[in-house]
């Protein structure tokens, strides 16, 4: 099977040649470790860069307007990896692009603004999340300016110039292709264009405005994802939401139904009557309150599943056994020596390769604690599971 082949197999619940060699995804100071500790550096990463930047792997899809996130290719090539999972080259935000301003540099931080328009202060001395700033949106006025100045979903203005050579390259691929991807989802997208605590203000302080920003938001998606349609079979939809924490969702369960699942139930739907049937989100945190309500909005499968937010993928199958589900393996485990790599996978992934529906991978970015012999043992093991479970 090649990885096209493989990806729609394991998503319908059959037994493919072999699960997938994938990851989620590096912080730019792990690869940088590793390139210390015996990664091969034969590509490298972009020159201009902070340490706690997100390096994408095979599970995040890529696409190439999201400027400031970049994928890893050396970890790839010489892990042997699949080919990843790609976004259709489609610009799903603003257009044009904000322009991306660096506002202040030290030798410890930078403060620029990214393509979205949100202006971020990044630490350059660690890997850790930006401290957000600013954002474009903070009243009605500033969304009404915004959608007419760079929301119009006109195609011909969203796609590379060479969109119908790579239209007729997407017809013989053999790698899994998606609509979305970061930073694109309701919650999510909400958080960029007016900023965490605006957002959660504006469910009680504003709510015809959040209500108006998710449905012009899922309407935009929709008009424009149907002329996409029309030109390309994609193999899945995901959206980004990033909306819980170690304690459980930023929004109550209530809340997610009155705002959210409306507009979700729009796209699902939309989704779906064009052949779409395999629709994920991405979301941190605890996600035990949310996992029925995603299910019940029309999606089908979420990840990464982290463990210390006290998510536990074994038990999660078993709740929902036709559920697509990818990562939940224990990012500290992995920093933790080969006795505690093979207790964590041995707990998990005999278990769930076997039940199908699911890719293995870590539950989020690998961090600059996982040395790179510990990181290779792991994939080693790992790669032995795999192997043994598609006999």
């Amino acid at each position: 099977m090649n990885a096209r082949e493989r990806f729609n197999a394991i998503m319908s619940f059959e037994k493919p040649d072999r699960n997938f060699i994938w990851e989620m995804g590096y912080w730019r100071q792990t690869i940088e470790r590793w390139y210390r500790e015996g990664l091969p550096r034969k590509h490298g990463l972009p020159a201009e860069g902070d340490p706690g930047q997100g390096v994408r792997a095979e599970a995040f899809p890529h696409d190439p307007f999201t400027t400031s996130r970049f994928r890893d290719v050396d970890v790839h090539e010489h892990m042997g990896m699949d080919e990843p999972l790609m976004a259709v080259a489609v610009n799903s935000g603003p257009c044009p692009p904000f322009e991306q301003i660096v506002f202040e540099e030290t030798d410890n931080f930078v403060i620029f603004q990214d393509e979205f328009g949100v202006k971020k202060r990044i630490n350059k001395k660690g890997a850790s999340i930006p401290e957000f700033i600013d954002w474009q949106v903070k009243g009605r006025r500033d969304f009404e300016k915004l959608k007419e100045e760079r929301f119009h979903p006109r195609l011909e203005e969203r796609v590379p110039e060479n969109w119908h050579a790579i239209v007729e390259e997407y017809k013989t691929r053999d790698f899994p292709l998606t609509l979305g991807g970061y930073p694109y989802g309701l919650y999510g997208f909400l958080r960029y264009l007016m900023g965490e605590e605006r957002l959660l203000f504006g469910f009680y302080d504003q709510p015809d405005l959040v209500r108006d920003m998710m449905n012009f938001l899922a309407d935009f998606w929709i008009e424009l994802w149907d002329q996409v349609l029309s030109l390309v079979r994609v193999d899945c939809a995901y959206f980004w939401e990033d909306m819980a924490y170690r304690s459980g969702p930023l929004i109550s369960p209530a809340t997610f139904r009155e705002f959210m699942m409306p507009a979700y139930k729009k796209m699902t739907g939309f989704l779906k009557d064009h052949g779409v049937t395999i629709i994920v989100v991405d979301t941190d945190g605890n996600v035990s309150q949310l996992i029925p309500l995603f299910l019940e909005s029309g999606l089908t499968g979420m990840y990464p599943f982290e463990v210390q937010a006290g998510n536990d993928i074994v038990a999660v199958r078993e709740q929902y056994p036709r559920m697509h589900l990818c990562g939940g393996i224990d990012k500290l485990k992995i920093s933790q020596g080969k006795e505690a790599i093979d207790r964590e996978l041995e707990s998990k992934i005999p278990f769930m390769l076997e039940k199908l529906g699911y890719i293995p991978h870590i539950d989020h970015l690998v961090h600059p604690d996982v040395c790179w012999e510990d990181f290779c043992y792991y994939r080693k093991r790992l790669k032995e599971m795999i192997d043994e479970a598609s006999c």
